[in-house]
């Protein structure tokens, strides 16, 4: 098999490491990055850099930002008595898109994870404990993601945040809209029936 020069084994290798991307894929986007017109590799390679050099943690949610304050938190028509916790920053785009929550938002950066070295400290908890002394917050909404080390960090949070007053609430869990009974594993059939509601 004909083996690529140095420098592009490099950049495979480089693609490669990216969340997502294997080794053809790094390959493909390798060959097609070096198809580029120099221009066009520099803009890529500036908005990286300004993205790495612009970007830092919103002082209040620590979501990402280009300001002190990210855009959500500097919103005056939200609500600041409801506090959305989530993961990652990806997390608030999603809901974001629903157009439906209208409060402020907490990213953990993470969740807790024994199996990787991840405990409470690696998160962004203190933050949010930080947030709620002061008593506006007077709903939680924990929107961690529903896997083992999700719900592990939605039930620590839980257990530390209850006995300051503050209503903690929970995604509810079920079924997907449009989606068959059949098609549904067991663990989110349970979900949807312990979450049923009145109609």
């Amino acid at each position: 098999m004909l083996s690529f020069p140095p420098a592009i084994q490099r950049l495979i290798a480089e693609l490669a490491r990216l969340p997502g991307i294997g080794p053809k894929t790094a390959q493909r986007l390798a060959f097609f990055l070096l198809s580029q017109e120099r221009v066009a590799l520099a803009e890529l390679t500036g908005a990286i850099l300004a993205a790495k050099e612009k970007i830092r943690y919103c002082s209040t949610c620590c979501n990402l930002a280009e300001e002190a304050a990210c855009p959500i938190c500097r919103e005056g028509q939200r609500r600041r008595d409801v506090v959305c916790v989530v993961q990652d920053p990806r997390d608030v785009a999603a809901i974001e898109r629903t157009h439906d929550f209208r409060g402020l938002y907490h990213v953990l950066h993470g969740a807790i994870s024994p199996m990787d070295g991840i405990g409470p400290e690696q998160l962004r908890i203190k933050e949010l404990l930080s947030r709620l002394s002061g008593g506006n917050v007077q709903e939680l909404i924990l929107a961690t993601n529903p896997n083992i080390e999700g719900e592990a960090t939605a039930l620590y949070l839980a257990r530390l945040i209850k006995p300051l007053g503050v209503k903690v609430t929970r995604l509810a869990h079920g079924l997907p809209v449009g989606g068959d009974l059949e098609y549904a594993d067991e663990l989110t059939l349970a979900r949807a029936l312990e979450n049923r509601r009145e109609m």
